[in-house]
């Protein structure tokens, strides 16, 4: 028995790690093959398929990306570009905290994009290591995503299959990791400060102004472009979305307010969808540009990835949920916050918050886990910053062209590993503090 468990957990690692470095929809086909080596070859039932997660992402999915194609996120981005010009001697503060705010109301990392060339050129141009705020952003971007009402992970954490069975409701999440997120970050914000040498005194640094790689006045050309809102429609479809991100964050503080019968993961698809609706009509957009946007693109991504990789994980568990839980629970109990270490783990294979939360949070739930203490874990969830190869990472790499925000010789030692630690800590640290008072 233990043997043929051994292999079966091979097949699901072997599938994840190559899933991950083909990347894209790789997760999701190569965890389906799982899923067909684990049913044909190994004899197990196919598991539950996270259906009700993937819907939510479509939904949310589908709104962020109208935002974008009736240029509302363009819209936002030049308000924090002005916002974040008067205060440039802060912007190890101001930064990361924007991109954080940007990623709780969309529910997506993607928002950073177009905010870390923003941040690179006021910290470059007030002489601070564009390294301290930059690498915070990108790890304050993902902790977003585990205090955002709209995000895919939170919707997956808080569905019947997995907490909301066990009575939490949005409001929970967002009471507990809102605040202890942004902690994190002010934690993180004050040692990134005194992280490296000042930026004139910086050999890279230097090394680029001599050979004129860097070009100051093309980031400011970039800036300026990013400051100018040619559709006056685009502040109309952001109204339209904040008032869809409102209506999901009361819905789920007062559950009452629901018919009855109606889960709040029907909430979230019901009202981001129409919301949806909403934004294209009022912001004179074209339901093709938001299918052609990256956004969308990466939402049917993760999609995809989720229905592969989720299913697999099911059917490994549920096909030795005996063995696994015989195994396990001793442990886990004895140590809950090896549990933690098993989703930061996860999520680094992964490299997705909402893959994470689908297929090992039903593990932990099955496990008799506190769900409260399963909430304070969920910045866990965000370990992928550990391997420098996500796109926000390598954006931020790419757009720093100071050289500060580097990869070190060993991979593993590069300018997100601190931040992402600090942050990580400190959230779960604060979280599960918070829960003792729920």
């Amino acid at each position: 028995m233990e043997l043929i468990v051994i292999a079966e957990l091979l097949v699901v690692l072997a599938m994840i790690f190559i899933g991950a470095r083909v990347g894209g929809i790789g997760l999701g086909i190569y965890g389906m093959i799982g899923v067909f080596v684990l049913v044909f070859g190994f004899g197990l039932k196919p598991g539950s398929v996270p259906i009700d997660v993937m819907m939510i992402i479509v939904a949310v999915i589908t709104a962020a990306a109208a935002l974008q194609a009736s240029g509302g996120l363009e819209y936002l981005v030049g308000i924090a570009a002005k916002f974040l010009r008067k205060h440039p001697e802060q912007i190890t503060y101001f930064g990361p905290l924007t991109c954080w705010l940007f990623c709780i109301v969309a529910g997506t990392a993607h928002t950073s994009y177009s905010l870390l060339p923003i941040i690179s050129e006021i910290a470059q141009a007030n002489k601070i290591r564009p390294e301290r705020p930059m690498s915070l952003s990108v790890i304050a971007a993902s902790l977003g995503i585990t205090g955002s009402p709209v995000s895919a992970a939170t919707a997956a954490l808080i569905s019947q299959d997995i907490l909301g069975a066990k009575g939490i409701e949005l409001g929970t999440i967002l009471i507990v990791c809102i605040p202890a997120s942004l902690i994190a970050i002010l934690v993180a914000a004050f040692i990134q400060n005194r992280v490296g040498k000042e930026l004139e005194d910086d050999p890279e640094y230097k090394r680029r102004v001599a050979e004129g790689i860097i070009n100051p006045e093309e980031d400011k050309h970039n800036l300026e472009i990013a400051e100018e809102q040619p559709n006056p429609h685009a502040k109309y479809s952001v109204w339209a979305f904040f008032a869809g991100v409102i209506l999901v964050v009361i819905f789920g503080f007062f559950p009452k307010l629901r018919p009855e019968g109606v889960t709040m993961s029907q909430t979230i698809e019901m009202v981001m969808m129409s919301i949806a609706a909403v934004i294209l009509l009022v912001g004179k957009a074209k339901a093709s540009d938001a299918v052609n946007g990256n956004i969308f693109k990466a939402g049917v991504n993760a999609v995809v990835a989720i229905f592969g990789i989720a299913w697999m994980g099911s059917t490994f568990y549920l096909g030795n949920q005996e063995y696994l839980n015989n195994a396990l629970s001793g442990m886990i109990s004895t140590a809950p916050f090896l549990f933690t270490v098993a989703l930061f783990i996860m999520s680094i294979m992964l490299f997705s918050q909402a893959a994470t939360v689908t297929t090992l949070y039903p593990v932990g739930v099955a496990l008799g886990i506190n769900p409260m203490f399963l909430v304070a874990m969920f910045p866990a969830c965000n370990g992928y910053f550990f391997l420098p190869n996500y796109p926000t990472e390598v954006a931020a790499l790419d757009f720093d062209r100071t050289g500060t925000t580097r990869v070190g010789k060993y991979v593993i030692n590069h300018s997100f590993q601190l931040p992402g630690f600090v942050t990580t800590i400190a959230s779960i640290g604060v979280a599960a503090i918070i829960v003792q008072f729920l």
